[in-house]
């Protein structure tokens, strides 16, 4: 088996570490550290290792014992380079856990990342590969195990080679039945010896025979914004060359694998150029969403990454993308890389003089000049080129009362049927009386019958088609039932100004309807593309507000977020949490509830229940996202897109115009968009009521 350099190896067993109960931590602020609860509370819980200042990498399987009842009580974590030997008390960051209830913790589930309470204590920490890499072949394992000389917590450390010779599933790793992993290891890391980086970490043994599982780090991608945060404080850290505990450091060690007879030269990609490229990349802005970064790296290499390529969250992981192997590459491939993605920042307003200077320095360490063209003339694909700003790019605001005409599609779903089936009407509200807005006042001052009595003629609103025979239609029909009585009204309305709003008004069980990817081939063409979510301003309604129409707490939310100019999204439910009604009450009235799962089903379906009797009127949701799991990669895009998104409003009222704006980009090919294109949205003005009730036909017996 291949050994570790005996430098590296120092690396790597000060930078692995333990986790114990609180008792006795520098730091701990009393509190629950000293309860006990869990079996073998007073013993060492675990292994991990530090992957960035402050933040240690373990699996959620050793905490979730300890911490399942109380997410926030501090622990210890010491090692023998950590410290002195003393504790230092910390508390639970993150974890990827879905169902806490399942006894065994799936391998792509199985990470926890962990936050010193003391930022000023230095540490070793290890280099994480930037190539997605599952691993096979020779390892090193490192750990501590129990040492009953040193009392009931005492621990000591282990290491051991080991041999990987299964990939299980996406994230999941098999050792080979050759070595015996004491108890305590889980968590640990594992080295590749070949190329002095840590490639995964020990998740258990098995319990009567030797070997055991691992997961490759690969996986530290599903925990999205806090990924982000970490690499680029590793990277940063590296960056700067630190030698805290050894008097070495991993990029010198890396160097030294590569032997003398490989020994990069100015023309290949060293350790050390790594180094120094992702250093800088982790002071840039993020990408934002994933296919920004491949869509660079496809431009680079003239192809697409061969296999499956794994979430990409930030310029690190494009760089980890551009090797063939762990040998090095030619350095023109990275310098044209990292030239594009200083253009995509510099094109959103970022800065990247200090990349753009450090590429330019090392392309003048290469011989090869006639080659230096492929950077110095490297140009963004126009996919990634920026949008078009400015006036002709503004947002149409949704008109509120007096502003001007809308349709509604009300979908009522016929009663005790399954699968769901929907009668429809059509609604015109013209909405061109000054005076709507005192109508409203008016029934808030008193009551709402008595207003939309006195004044449905002022409001405007006519009927303008429906269906209620038979026995109703599936979903999959509506498109065709709808396709003719729709395209007139909108023929009839739409006139040389910005095309007619559409409303869907259903009850929220079916608000995962996909009313915006609906195409209407009859519908004149006002854009270049036939979807109805990149043509018209498209917006869900939730249909059993007209029971309730003069709901104080939804026209206090709705004032409150109609006048701000500053809008921020509530991820809802929290991460790792199930939704609360408290959590929706207490939220401020200007926040937006975003959720990345659908709204039918499971939790999406309470969380927006909470919402929307807590008031909401605006919430966004993703109509495929998941339903069960824990958050995705793709979460992550879109909670940041949406935060991106929210913050160039001007009012909530460009929001639908917004979304149709990234809707008709993404159908010209902006890939970094894609974010957007499962989003919907419900804009439910209470100043612009859905018609009573009474004014549907009643049900057949």
């Amino acid at each position: 088996m291949s050994e570790p350099a005996p430098r590296l190896d120092a690396l790597a067993q000060a930078a692995t570490v333990h986790l114990l109960a609180a008792d006795g931590a520098e730091g701990t602020d009393g509190g629950a550290a000293g309860t006990a609860g869990a079996p073998g509370d007073t013993a060492m819980w675990g292994s991990g290792f530090f992957v960035a200042p402050g933040w240690v990498l373990t699996c959620a399987h050793v905490l979730r014992p300890y911490l399942a009842r109380d997410r926030e009580r501090t622990f210890a974590v010491r090692g023998t380079d950590l410290n002195d030997g003393i504790p230092v008390a910390a508390r639970l960051a993150h974890w990827l856990i879905g169902d806490h209830e399942r006894s065994v913790v799936p391998p792509e589930e199985d990470l926890a990342l962990v936050r010193l309470l003391d930022d000023t204590v230095e540490h070793e920490c290890v280099w994480l590969a930037d190539r997605a890499v599952r691993p096979f072949g020779d390892v090193v394992a490192y750990g501590y195990r129990p040492d009953v000389n040193e009392g009931s917590a005492g621990a000591k450390p282990w290491s051991a080679d080991a041999e990987i010779n299964v990939r299980d599933d996406g994230v999941g790793l098999r050792f080979k039945s050759d070595i015996a992993f004491p108890k305590g290891v889980s968590g640990g890391p594992l080295l590749d010896p070949r190329t002095g980086a840590v490639v995964g970490l020990i998740k258990s043994r098995r319990r009567e025979h030797d070997g055991g599982m691992a997961v490759a780090t690969l996986a530290l991608r599903r925990f999205g914004e806090a990924y982000r945060t970490v690499t680029a404080a590793h990277d940063r850290w590296h960056g700067t060359a630190p030698r805290v505990i050894t008097g070495d450091n991993w990029i010198d060690e890396q160097q030294r694998l590569l032997g003398a007879e490989r020994r990069p030269g100015p023309d290949q990609w060293s350790p050390k150029d790594r180094r120094n490229a992702l250093g800088l990349l982790a002071r840039l802005p993020d990408p934002g969403a994933a296919p920004s970064v491949a869509k660079i790296v496809r431009k680079v290499r003239g192809r697409r990454p061969p296999g499956a390529v794994p979430a990409l969250l930030t310029w690190r992981d494009g760089h980890g993308l551009l090797y063939d192997s762990a040998l090095p590459e030619d350095a023109l491939t990275f310098l044209h890389y990292l030239r594009l993605v200083a253009a995509y920042v510099r094109s959103r307003g970022g800065d990247a003089e200090r990349l753009e200077e450090w590429v330019a320095e090392r392309l003048g360490e290469d011989d090869r000049t006639h080659l230096h063209a492929l950077v110095t003339e490297a140009r963004l694909p126009d996919g990634l080129l920026p949008g078009p700003e400015g006036p002709d790019r503004a947002a149409v605001p949704y008109p509120g009362p007096g502003e001007g005409p809308t349709v509604t599609v009300l979908l009522d779903p016929v009663i005790s049927v399954t699968p769901a089936r929907f009668h429809w009407q059509i609604w015109v509200n013209h909405g061109d009386h000054a005076d709507d807005e005192e109508t409203y006042q008016g029934a808030q001052e008193g009551t709402y019958e008595e207003a939309y009595e006195g004044d449905f003629g002022r409001c405007d609103m006519e009927m303008a088609a429906e269906d209620y025979s038979g026995e109703g239609f599936l979903p999959g029909e509506l498109v065709q039932a709808l396709r003719a009585p729709l395209s007139r009204t909108l023929h009839r309305l739409d006139g040389e100004g910005p095309p007619v709003p559409l409303e869907f008004a259903l009850p929220a069980e079916h608000f995962d309807t996909q009313v915006h990817r609906w195409q209407f081939d009859d519908i004149a063409k006002l854009y270049a593309t036939e979807r109805l979510g990149t043509q018209r301003r498209v917006v869900l309604r939730d249909l059993a507000r007209r029971a309730d129409p003069d709901n104080p707490d939804w026209h206090d939310r709705w004032r409150s977020v109609a006048a701000a100019r500053e809008l921020a999204p509530a991820r809802v439910p929290e991460r790792d949490s199930r939704p609360h009604v408290r959590h929706f009450q207490k939220l401020p009235h200007t926040a937006i509830p975003v959720m990345c799962r659908p709204a039918g089903r499971g939790v999406g379906r309470d969380a927006m229940k909470l919402a929307l009797g807590s008031g909401h009127g605006v919430v966004l949701w993703h109509i495929e996202g998941h339903a069960t799991r824990g958050c995705q990669d793709t979460c992550e895009d879109l909670h940041a897109g949406v935060e991106q998104l929210l913050g160039r409003l001007g009012s909530v009222a460009e929001l639908p115009d917004r979304i149709r704006h990234i809707r008709q980009d993404i159908s010209s090919g902006r890939d970094d968009r894609h974010w957007a294109e499962p989003l919907a949205l419900l804009y439910d003005d209470p100043r612009r009521p859905l018609p009573p009730e009474d004014t549907m036909p009643a049900d057949s017996p």
